[in-house]
């Protein structure tokens, strides 16, 4: 990923936040067509003693077999693939630079942030370990919900049946890299007519993008 200085992320609790509220990643991986990108959440847990990356996939799902051609080993054990983390995103019209007005110079562009997570992805078939990982992961998205739903509210021989037919992947961490393109590059009133324009449009995502572009304000 091309990372332009002032849009480079180097803080590591500012990663791990993102990953956390924007769990769902798209994990590209090789297979023997090429290319594939799968549309996976993840959530942070510790193995051995070091952060990792859980989630799975249903086993009719081949991504658990076509890791193996990362691999001169045919193994799908330890293959090198690359997570994709999106946060908010958005077009910036030129009509919120004040600058704009002045002299007209002003193109449009697109805000956005994301995490690209490298590392090795193991599969697992541990029926133990699978039931602890959709555990965690539900607990942890049902937290808000008035009535949260739990593993345990689903007949026992039910969740045994479905286990078998789910893979646990567990990415070992090698690298993570962030850009938070958040119109650093612009003038200190850009910044703020970029902030009143996204207000003004009320949407949600402009929203969470206008709070992202005040806290990189520029003094």
């Amino acid at each position: 990923m091309h990372i332009p200085g002032k849009f480079k992320q180097t803080d590591s609790n500012t990663l791990k936040d993102l990953i956390v509220k924007y769990p769902l990643a798209t994990l590209i991986s090789y297979s023997e067509t090429g290319l594939e990108a799968n549309h996976i959440p993840f959530i942070f847990a510790t193995s051995q003693g070091v952060d990792v990356l859980q989630g799975h996939v249903a086993k009719a799902n081949k991504v658990w077999k076509t890791l193996s051609y990362n691999n001169s080993d045919n193994s799908n054990e330890n293959a090198d693939v690359l997570l994709v983390f999106h946060g908010p995103n958005g077009y910036i019209s030129p009509n919120h630079y004040p600058t704009k007005q002045k002299t007209g110079r002003a193109v449009p562009t697109w805000n956005y942030v994301a995490v690209h997570v490298k590392g090795t992805m193991t599969c697992i078939h541990d029926d133990s370990w699978i039931l602890n990982h959709i555990t965690k992961l539900s607990d942890l998205h049902e937290a808000g919900q008035l009535n949260p739903w739990s593993v345990n509210d689903a007949p026992l021989e039910y969740i045994q049946r479905m286990l078998p037919a789910i893979v646990g992947l567990e990415l070992e961490i090698v690298s993570i890299t962030g850009q938070w393109k958040v119109s650093q590059n612009q003038s200190h009133e850009n910044q703020l007519g970029v902030i009143s324009g996204l207000v003004e449009q009320g949407d949600f995502e402009s929203l969470e993008m206008a709070d992202l572009v005040s806290q990189h304000i520029e003094d």
